[in-house]
């Protein structure tokens, strides 16, 4: 009786160890492609950005102002080619 109930026991904690290994592995995979989603929309939220940033840039150059641009300790003045060019004479 005694060694039938110790197997129960034994049966009952290797139970209990593969459901905590099986819902740690559940957990590690959802953790890694929760934090893979993020790096996707980080990514993605930068380039949104730059392209917003050329955007703005773009049109206010279109109206014959100069746009300074700062890089670094640099700051490079833009100004459209199209506003640089003279009016024809008439």
């Amino acid at each position: 009786m005694e060694t039938k109930t110790r197997a129960t026991k034994f049966s009952k904690i290797l139970i209990l160890i593969i459901i905590l290994l099986l819902a740690y592995i559940a957990y590690a995979k959802i953790s890694a492609n929760i934090s893979e989603k993020i790096e996707v929309e980080k990514v993605e939220s930068a380039k949104l950005g730059y392209q917003q940033a050329i955007i703005d840039i773009a049109q206010n150059v279109a109206t014959c102002q100069q746009v300074p641009l700062i890089i670094g300790n640099q700051t490079i003045n833009v100004v459209a080619v199209e506003c640089l060019q003279e009016a024809p004479a008439e």
